[in-house]
């Protein structure tokens, strides 16, 4: 895109020239309206996403873990490039070494390897890319793994966490206690979080609004001087219809609402909530809870290109079908998270 923009302002720029020094006056007209297409080409509203603020790869050996297959920085890179988007925030997925469904022996030096693994993906296309360290928060190693992530250039912007496949429990004071310990650590490393809110479909654990008021009364406040993302509008996608996640996302867009301090740096991504066979009430709702925090904090997301998940292209196509309004649509598009301005 960028090369597209410069050649545009070489060509309208020669063109000028050519004419101000009285060169060749019979282009004048074309000139001036080669100049006039490239300022509104500037200027022109963003019709897809600058950025995927939820992106995953997944190494050799969780690939083969999973079931599934491995999916490196390239992929991304060419997924993005299909959708037109530039760059990519990359989650490492290394907290999934240490479900403790798994019972994996000697999980902290996989949860290493892996988020390892991630950054050196990351480090081969900086300029696009940016790694966030993944770990479970309940392990007593993640004070350990946030210092180390933070050492790494690559990876030292911000955390992944994902409280359903950790299996924490916002109703269970100790898991609240080393949460916040958690959100403290990256608070003073100056690293910003993406936390999956969801607690586990698979296991039955209470979710909702008394989880979200946990959320917002005890754990963001160890955490104010960096973003906290909420990723799938507090659900998990891929679609939204998980009416305990709309009753922990309506919690928050209503603290939002009321300008609490706590919500100061709370953003919310839209990863997957939007597929293919979304219903027409399910797309109001999503509509009503974007508009209910406010387009500026909302951040466009992919997640993994695995599975029956949407890739980037056509997972904005969807997404495009929401009842907002095309300004709506273009300010999310152009909407960049604090962590990579």
């Amino acid at each position: 895109m960028a090369a597209r923009a410069q050649s545009g302002e070489s060509v309208g720029g020669g063109l000028v020239r050519a004419y101000a020094e009285g060169m060749n006056r019979r282009i004048a007209p074309v000139a001036l309206m080669l100049v006039s297409a490239c300022a509104t080409a500037r200027l022109a509203p963003r019709v897809t996403p600058l950025v995927d603020h939820h992106q995953h790869i997944f190494s050799p050996p969780l690939a083969t873990l999973l079931g599934g297959q491995t999916i490196t920085a390239r992929d991304v890179l060419g997924l993005l490039d299909t959708a037109g988007i530039e760059r990519a925030v990359i989650l490492s997925p290394a907290y999934i070494w240490s479900n403790a469904r798994r019972n994996i022996p000697d999980d902290y030096t996989k949860v290493k390897a892996e988020n390892d693994w991630v950054a050196s993906q990351v480090a081969q296309n900086s300029s696009r890319l940016v790694g966030f360290c993944g770990l479970n928060p309940l392990k007593d190693y993640a004070l350990a793994e946030i210092d180390r992530c933070s050492k790494i250039p690559s990876m030292s912007r911000g955390i992944k966490l994902h409280f359903g496949n950790s299996d924490v429990q916002l109703e269970n004071p100790e898991h609240v206690e080393k949460v916040r310990r958690v959100f403290s650590a990256a608070n003073e490393h100056h690293m910003a979080i993406v936390v999956h809110m969801r607690a586990s479909i698979s296991l039955k654990r209470a979710y909702g609004a008394a989880q979200a008021r946990v959320f917002l009364e005890q754990i963001l406040p160890a955490a104010p001087d960096i973003v906290v993302q909420v990723a799938h509008l507090a659900g998990t996608g891929p679609g939204y219809e998980d009416p305990p996640a709309d009753s922990a996302m309506a919690f928050l867009a209503d603290a939002v609402q009321r300008h609490d301090p706590r919500t100061r740096n709370l953003w919310f991504d839209i990863t997957s909530v939007v597929n293919r066979e979304i219903t027409p009430a399910t797309a109001a709702l999503v509509a009503k809870r974007i508009r209910q925090v406010g387009v500026d904090r909302i951040l466009y997301g992919t997640d993994a290109a695995a599975g029956d998940n949407l890739r980037p292209r056509e997972s904005w196509a969807a997404f495009r079908r929401l009842p907002l309004s095309e300004s709506e649509f273009e300010r999310i598009a152009s909407n960049v998270a604090p962590y990579l301005r």
